[in-house]
């Protein structure tokens, strides 16, 4: 039997460490992806016919809504995202869809609408600021901006009403 030396045994370990450290290393680059909201069927969404179906059968269909419009009882969303993340960055979404289902006052089916990733915003605020559309204006701007606007005629002040 052969014997191996002390040194090829050394350099066989460092050589064995060197590759678990890297494959550790490059384990955490790996990319994360994520699915979040409704798993939709493709087969079931396109099943959804207006003048068809009602709320009903769109609910044993599709299941119950993500969430059923604020202002508006009869449309009912579907919501699903997927997402991409490298590591220990945000995640980014890489697919969207939303899916909205509007009803009639009987609960019948109008509308069926889907929208995808093209309608998403990405907001990246600054600090503590959140960019906005409109003027930039300054402090004094600000404090002072309304002088000789109060009831002036066409602001809707009661100096320059009609009838006064």
């Amino acid at each position: 039997m052969k014997h191996r030396s002390s040194k090829s045994l050394s350099s066989t370990l460092k050589t064995a460490c060197l590759l678990a450290g890297c494959a550790v290393v490059l384990s955490g680059c790996t990319q994360i992806r994520g699915h979040q909201g409704y798993i939709a069927d493709q087969i079931l969404v396109s099943a959804i016919q207006p003048g068809v179906d009602n709320k009903r059968s769109v609910e044993d269909t599709l299941g119950r809504p993500t969430f059923v419009g604020q202002f508006d009882k009869n449309q009912w969303y579907y919501v699903a995202r997927d997402t991409r993340q490298l590591a220990f960055a945000r995640p980014k979404p890489s697919a969207q869809t939303v899916l909205r289902i509007e009803f009639d006052d009987r609960g019948n089916v109008v509308g069926v609408n889907k929208t995808g990733v093209e309608l998403a915003v990405n907001l990246s605020p600054e600090g503590d600021k959140t960019p906005t559309l409109g003027r930039e204006r300054g402090f004094f701007e600000d404090l002072f901006g309304n002088i000789g606007t109060v009831g002036a005629p066409g602001t809707g002040g009661g100096a320059g009403a009609p009838g006064r």
